[in-house]
């Protein structure tokens, strides 16, 4: 995108008034004083005040959003340039402190070039207090949306702008660290193209979303209708929904896994699509990493809302091996736990893999330490946790997803140390007995359940429609009771379920 086709800056007021529901809208601004006695600056000072109509660079208020009460902060980039001095930096934390002293979500806008040059080193260190602000926000357990207009670089991007729970940026918008006039005048060179554009940062798991002005309202209320947990479940929720009979022989390891990698088998995506409502889909993990083998979503499932991070089976025409998933898909997950412990909010993970990347790529990237830091955050993650086996569940991808409160299967899941082709080249060197080496290692959803590494197992109808509207009223029950529960009570009874297993006495001893 070339500098000519950029959007043109939108007023703070009139993008507050398109968000905001009708007559809603509240200033929480005190005026501010000229106090500078720098005759240059206040002529600045004073003809942005004409140009705008408003006394500084932040406009914070609070209005509604599909009728929930919202705080808002923005910037306006006509005010010189949306930038940040020490009048704009004590109004921010002011409207933040407010929003967590009042416990409401807050919704940023900003556009700006950055920290006020005219203030100097005073003006720069008002990045520090404002991302604290906006950290204490967040460990209050509030959500804190942003959405990047054009532009937005410098201090702004690199503080209250990239601590979003989730992350918006608008069609075109320039953003960037270094503003492309400082670079060309540090370097003597124009910054290459292409690179601080939302669409480009959308692509490299920056930010979650490239959003017009006139959808933020529709978008944000959907995710805060999951993050703002008033959502306890839905009334239809059922907690305890009929268990299908079991058939008289559970299938063999191989009809499992047979079964499991079958071309149109429903993975995560069709799973929300059938079973989930006010979805709202995330990218990457928010510092420049993305990886199509791990979805990452807000939802209610089964009407109750959660984070869901799952394996992402993709539509390759190798239904065998499916989408492999590398150190970026864990890190990605990771965001996830993260804000749903922030949030307190069940979280959903879907385990549906043939297995993690094997590349130079995957093991210079830390895969092997992504795999344990799931594991370490799982078992002590203090929001309830539920894990739902899919269908394949091949390794230490599936493993790095797996510890829960709760574990869900779907008849036809399994789990195992390798795919089985791999255990079989490992003990024979030869794959031709695969099934056989799955048979014994127990990898079936009966086995599992036999050996309380899973608390439940959904039977699958002849119609996969039927089956995913079932398992997600399944699993919105299951969340729902798991919620219910003491904090400390679950993380306890976590650590138990795990610690016994292969204990004497305990689970598969």
């Amino acid at each position: 995108m070339t500098e000519h086709s950029r959007p043109a800056p939108v007023p703070a007021l009139d993008l507050i008034l398109a968000v905001v529901d009708p007559g809603s809208w509240r200033s929480w601004d005190r005026p501010v004083p000229l106090a500078t006695r720098d005759a240059d600056y206040r002529a600045d000072l004073l003809a942005a005040r004409e140009r705008t109509g408003l006394d500084e660079s932040v406009v914070t208020g609070e209005g509604t959003i599909k009728g929930r009460r919202v705080a808002l902060v923005a910037c306006e980039f006509r005010f010189l340039g949306g930038s940040i001095g020490v009048d704009a930096g004590e109004r921010l934390v002011r409207a933040v402190e407010r929003a967590t002293e009042e416990g409401l979500p807050l919704l940023a806008a900003p556009a700006s070039g950055g920290t006020r040059m005219q203030e100097g080193t005073i003006a720069f260190l008002q990045m520090v207090k404002v991302a604290a602000a906006i950290t204490d926000h967040k460990a209050a357990g509030l959500p804190y949306l942003v959405h990047l207009r054009h532009p937005t670089t410098g201090g702004v991007l690199a503080s209250w702008g990239s601590l979003g729970h989730l992350t918006a940026a608008e069609p075109g918008a320039l953003i960037g660290f270094l503003g492309p006039r400082v670079h060309e005048a540090l370097y003597g060179e124009e910054f290459p193209p292409g690179v601080q554009v939302a669409e480009n940062l959308l692509a490299n798991g920056l930010v979650d979303a490239v959003l017009p002005a006139g959808s933020l309202a529709e978008v944000a209320a959907r995710a805060l209708s999951v993050l703002c947990a008033d959502g306890t479940a839905d009334a239809t929720t059922e907690a305890d929904v009929p268990e299908a009979p079991a058939p008289a022989v559970a299938p063999s390891a191989e009809e499992s896994i047979r079964a499991s990698r079958r071309p149109g088998r429903p993975g995560v995506r069709e799973f929300l699509k059938a079973a989930a409502t006010d979805v709202t889909l995330l990218s990457g993990t928010g510092a420049g990493e993305r990886d199509p083998g791990l979805l990452l979503a807000l939802a209610r499932v089964g009407g109750t809302p959660c984070v869901v991070l799952g394996h992402d089976r993709g539509s390759r025409p190798d239904h065998h091996a499916g989408q492999a998933l590398g150190p970026a898909g864990l890190r990605a997950a990771r965001r996830g736990m993260r804000i749903a412990a922030e949030l307190d909010l069940p979280l959903l993970t879907v385990v549906d893999t043939a297995g993690a990347a094997l590349s130079r790529e995957a093991e210079e990237g830390g895969l092997a330490g992504e795999i344990a830091r799931c594991l370490a955050d799982l078992v002590n993650l203090p929001a309830p946790t539920l894990c739902l086996l899919l269908g394949q569940g091949a390794g230490g991808a599936a493993l790095a997803l797996l510890p829960a409160d709760r574990v869900v299967a779907a008849r036809h899941a399994w789990l195992s140390p390798l795919p089985p082709e791999g255990a079989s080249a490992i003990l024979y060197r030869t794959t031709d007995r695969a099934y056989e080496i799955a048979g014994r290692q127990g990898v079936r959803s009966a086995d599992l359940l036999a050996n309380e590494i899973v608390d439940r197992i959904v039977e699958e109808a002849a119609e996969d429609g039927d089956f995913l509207v079932t398992l997600g009223r399944v699993i919105g029950g299951e969340l729902a009771a798991l919620a219910a529960r003491g904090q400390e009570e679950r993380r306890a009874a976590r650590r138990a379920r795990y610690r016994r297993l292969g204990a004497p006495g305990g689970a598969a001893s």
